[in-house]
């Protein structure tokens, strides 16, 4: 019972911080977008839905590693986001 507790909390404070990188505008969606965020080194977190094909999800967190940036496998589609329509994205806000 508080480990679902927990997960809820820890989904809602996602969801109002990724609020707050939308509101900044400092964010890039996309695959493309992504990997050259990640090889310039800009990126600070890259987000990605589980509906992600499993391919580019081991590209990307293979460059994220390389380039030292955090990843979060968000638990949910892409259609859950709910402020992002693509399946990865790239938040450039240090939380």
């Amino acid at each position: 019972m508080v480990a679902a507790k927990k997960t809820k909390k820890t989904h809602e404070s996602i969801n109002n911080r990724l609020a707050l990188v939308m509101k900044s505008g400092k964010y890039t969606l996309g695959y493309k977008t992504v990997l050259k965020t990640i090889r310039n080194s800009k990126g600070k977190l890259i987000l990605i839905a589980n509906n992600c094909p499993p391919l580019r999800k081991s590209e990307i967190e293979y460059y994220a590693m390389l380039a030292k940036t955090g990843v979060h496998h968000y638990n949910g589609s892409e259609s859950q986001f709910n402020l992002f329509p693509l399946s990865i994205s790239s938040v450039f806000y240090n939380f």
